[in-house]
């Protein structure tokens, strides 16, 4: 189950769960991190609907996570119940769930910490200049104030000397044997309007109680490693944060479908607010 933020895709993901007789498995990392439910997205037991989910909200804060160990747990998690069904909104890390990734790197610390200080200084948008000189397919995939995205494949590129796109050469693609995918993709219009509606409810729902709780305290110092949508606006804007947290998801959202459309285009798109679920039934032939 694929799809940018708010497009519905946890719900349908239930809905096929019940379905099939089966259980939802997470496939976002930071899904998986504790104290983080309400900034990202996790299903309340509402939303939930009474269908086990698996992998959420289970990892401390310190806990160092990429594609490839994040892909070791929710595979361990998806063999561990009957007919599960993933559901992420990360291509990078689908592929790390699927074994799509060549073995990255290890960036070294003081590296990660140079380029935090040139994010700081000269903003993301200089360093994807900078990454368009050496790796301009990466820098192409990226937009420029994607700014953990861009640290990522300059760290790559810095301590290899190589281009971070490199690593995906020659990687298998498709769709695994035995799985089966959909990708949730509302109308451009209806995107924009559910990622306002989205963020909205989770102001409303205590985010920034969830934020300042975290802000002061030892945890602050992960959170800011870990990045997170939303959370450093929180906690170093928060007047008006909301409105801008808006304008910051949908350009994330709109790179999500992007990069699915483009690495996946065989997976079948259903738009939840045109066809009826029993039509994403069908697309996945259950």
């Amino acid at each position: 189950m694929l799809g940018p933020t708010a497009s519905g895709k946890s719900a349908l993901a239930t809905e096929i769960a019940r379905r099939i007789g089966g259980e939802v498995v997470n496939g976002d990392p930071f899904q998986a991190y504790r104290d983080l439910p309400v900034g990202t997205g996790q299903p309340s037991p509402a939303e939930q609907g009474g269908i086990p989910h698996h992998g959420y909200g289970l990892l401390p804060l310190e806990t160092a996570l990429n594609p490839a160990s994040f892909g070791e747990l929710a595979r361990g998690w998806i063999a561990a119940c009957p007919n599960p069904v993933l559901v992420t909104g990360s291509g990078l890390y689908l592929r790390g769930i699927w074994d799509q990734l060549t073995q990255l790197p290890d960036v070294p610390g003081d590296v990660t910490a140079k380029l935090r200080r040139w994010v700081d200084l000269l903003g993301s948008p200089a360093l994807h200049r900078y990454l368009a000189a050496v790796d301009p397919v990466r820098a192409a995939q990226l937009h420029p104030n994607d700014r953990s995205r861009v640290q990522r494949a300059l760290g790559l590129h810095l301590a290899t000397g190589g281009r971070a796109s490199r690593f995906l050469d020659g990687v298998e693609r498709g769709v695994p044997e035995g799985w089966r995918a959909i990708l949730v993709m509302p109308s451009r219009d209806r995107q924009r309007d559910r990622v306002a509606a989205r963020v909205r409810q989770m102001i409303r729902a205590g985010w920034q109680k969830e934020v300042a709780v975290l802000q002061g305290t030892p945890a602050e110092a992960h959170l800011r490693r870990l990045r997170p949508l939303g959370y450093e606006t929180w906690m170093d804007e928060p007047r008006g944060a909301g409105a801008r947290i808006i304008l910051d998801t949908r350009a994330y959202a709109k790179r999500q479908g992007t990069y699915f459309r483009n690495q996946w285009p065989e997976i079948p798109a259903w738009d939840p607010d045109a066809e009826p679920v029993e039509a994403a039934f069908g697309k996945l032939g259950i």
